[in-house]
Parts: C-alpha cells; sequence; structure tokens
C-alpha cells in the first residue's frame, strides 16, 4: 500500500501498521480517539493525553530529542511525525530505517485533511472522517463576538511570539483576534519589550505552552502594555491539532 503525506512524500506499507511510534503529542491524542490503544507502542514525553498512555506506554525521548536506540527496540511498522515539531535530521535518520509520515500543519484545513489521512493510513478511516466531521461543524457554526488586536507570546526571557504561517494564527482569526505580529518573517519571532510597545495590542495572550505562563507573569505584560488586557489561555486549544479540536470551539466559547 502506498501512502503520500503532507510534505508530498510516499509512505509504503505492507499492510496495516500493528507498531505504531507517534512523535507528536496532538497526533498521539487522536490516535487514541481512533480506537488505537493495541497498535500504539510508544509516544513522547511530551504526550501527556491520554494519562493512561502518558502512564503505561513507552516513551521514546522528546519530540525534539528523539531516542532513536529506544525506536529500534520497538520494531516500529508506522511513524508518524510532524515537519514543525520534530528535528529534520532526526526524522531523515528514521526515514532510512522505518515508513515515516509527516504531517505539515498551518491551519483548520490542514489539521482536518491530517486526521482523514491518518484514519487512511491506521485502518480507522470511517473514525477519523466522523471526528474531522464533528470539528468542521462546530468551527463553521462559532462566531466570534470580538474583533481585536492581539499578541500571542509562546516564550518568556526572551519574549517569543508567532507570525502568520502558524496554526495558532489560524485559531486567532477564528477569534476575532488580528496578530500584532502576523507580518514577521520568522516562524516563531523574538520581541523586545519596545517592539511590544510600539505594536499596541488591545488583548496580550499567554500561552500555557510551551512555556508555561501563570498568574505571576501577568504583572509583567500589564506594565509593559498597561491598556492591554492580558489573559492566560490554555495553549493546547490553539496549538493542538489533533482530536482535541473537538474541545477548542467550547473553550473559544468562554474565553473572552
Amino acid at each position: 500500500m502506498q501512502f503520500t503525506d503532507q510534505l508530498g512524500r510516499a509512505v509504503k506499507l505492507n499492510d496495516f501498521p500493528k507498531r505504531i511510534v507517534s512523535l507528536v503529542p496532538s497526533q498521539t491524542e487522536l490516535l487514541f480517539d481512533l480506537g488505537l490503544e493495541d497498535k500504539v507502542v510508544g509516544i513522547t514525553k511530551f504526550c501527556i493525553h491520554p494519562a493512561s498512555w502518558f502512564k503505561n506506554k513507552q516513551r521514546v525521548g522528546g519530540t525534539k530529542n528523539i531516542n532513536l536506540k529506544a525506536i529500534e527496540k520497538l520494531k516500529p511498522d508506522l511513524i508518524i511525525a510532524n515537519k514543525e515539531e520534530n528535528t529534520q535530521s532526526e526524522i531523515e535518520k528514521l526515514m532510512n530505517l522505518y515508513p515515516v509520515w509527516v504531517s505539515d500543519i498551518g491551519n483548520l484545513e490542514d489539521a482536518l485533511r491530517m486526521i482523514v489521512e491518518v484514519g487512511e493510513l491506521t485502518n480507522t478511516k470511517k473514525r477519523a472522517i466522523e471526528i474531522a466531521k464533528n470539528i468542521k461543524a462546530d468551527f463553521s457554526s462559532f462566531e466570534s463576538l470580538i474583533n481585536k488586536s492581539a499578541a500571542y507570546i509562546i516564550w518568556n526571557n526572551p519574549i517569543m511570539t508567532i507570525n502568520k504561517t502558524r496554526f495558532i494564527n489560524d485559531m486567532l482569526k477564528r477569534n476575532g483576534l488580528i496578530n500584532v505580529f502576523a507580518e514577521k518573517a520568522k516562524e516563531y519571532p523574538e520581541i523586545s519589550k519596545d517592539e511590544l510597545i510600539r505594536a499596541n495590542p488591545e488583548i496580550i495572550l499567554l500561552s500555557s505552552e510551551p512555556f508555561p505562563f501563570k498568574e505571576k507573569h501577568l504583572h509583567f505584560f500589564n506594565e509593559i502594555c498597561p491598556s492591554a488586557k492580558v489573559i492566560l489561555v490554555d495553549g493546547e486549544f490553539f496549538s493542538w491539532y489533533g482530536s482535541r479540536l473537538q474541545k477548542s470551539v467550547s473553550y473559544f466559547s468562554t474565553l473572552f
């Protein structure tokens, strides 16, 4: 069987996979929701959902520091990765040894396509289509009540944000938020306090991941932009592009 990943690469399988290693947290959760409990043999240390898998499944390092020897012991017949979240050199090494399917997600449409294609890969297409339809219906009926400029902060010291090419930016737009750093050249630009002041966002969103922003950080950003409303947000609903999207609209509907 031959499939095509989201990089346009051909991925050949002799049969539907029975030993899957997932290197991406949001896609690990998707595999769980597709009912692949017995077929997923390895996950990363950041694959925290579901809790039972995080506790019991074999871990193969982090998303960007993969334990190749641990993967070798698992003898996978499919590895599921992501262009952004995993390290290119590590994934290329794995490609020489195993079938590796790589996603590339920039917006909701990419995510919905990924969900269905992972279903095709794993012989769970019917369930995958159902999940994708539910997500699409939720977002189709979601109408944001705001229209404000925003800065989405993913890291502190240095302060880092996202540009318009990232999946998070699409989630901001669907919430009626205009990313003040959308036109930055880098996908994850570092910004100074002065740049944040000049951008003058009406809302500053502090994400729970990858940097774990807490209540104590609100004052710091309020001092930089006194007129902005600074909000702590659950980063999973803005950046996870798997089946967690089934819960995103409910979260967004109450956030503001």
